[in-house]
Order: C-alpha cells, then structure tokens, then sequence
C-alpha cells in the first residue's frame, strides 16, 4: 500500500517537480553559480571562471546555458570588439537563493558529520 502510494505521487514525468525543475540546478556547479552571482551581482564569463578554478570552460559554459534555458541566469551580449558577454540573476533565479542559503547553512552544520561518515565508508 505505501508503494503504491509513492509510487503514484512520483511517477507522473510531466508533472514531478523534482524531474521537471530541481533537476536542472540541483548539481554542485549551478547551485555555486548562483550564489556566486548572488554576492558578486553581474559577471562576465572570465570571471566566473576565476571564481570557481576548478571547473572548466566547457563546463562553466553548459551549466550557465542551462541555467539560462530554465530562466534563472540572463545573459547579456554587447556587440562590441571583442564581444562582451555578462551573466546576471533572473528575479526567478533570486526566488532560490534563500532556499540555496538554507542548504548551505544545513551543509555547514552537518559537514563534519558527513564527512566522517563518508570515511567510515
């Protein structure tokens, strides 16, 4: 009987929140994206690749072109030489950060727990 209930409130695909929307941010670089476009406000593409070392254009690109799919990020372009490129929150992208916040303070208070978890295993 739970089954069946759990199963009927996440097997309609069209309509799952978590499939739907979550899904698209829910990873470590969209979320440190946006909150990194949070506190810094508008930034261009070299600078958000400074700001996170560790991931690479490639990457940095996809994640800021879906996150601009889904209508958290705008991206500005200026026809200028060379062309110029800013990225910036959306008011629906600046609708998540105190969610985002909220699971960066739960991280912060449960990040030696997990961690030592993660080496028990």
């Amino acid at each position: 009987m739970k089954t069946e209930k759990i199963s009927e409130k996440y097997s309609c695909v069209a309509t799952c929140p978590m499939r739907n929307v979550i899904a698209h941010f829910a990873n470590k670089w969209s979320m440190l994206l946006l909150v990194i476009l949070d506190e810094f406000g508008v930034m261009r593409f070299n600078e958000l690749s400074r700001a996170i070392p560790d991931i690479s254009p490639k990457v940095l690109s996809g994640h800021l072109k879906t996150l601009e799919s889904v209508g958290l990020v705008k991206r500005i372009l200026y026809a200028e030489v060379p062309p110029r490129t800013e990225y910036e929150l959306t008011e629906l992208g600046k609708s998540l950060i105190p969610i985002l916040n909220q699971l960066s303070e739960w991280g912060k208070q449960n990040l030696k727990t997990v961690t030592r978890n993660l080496k028990k295993s």
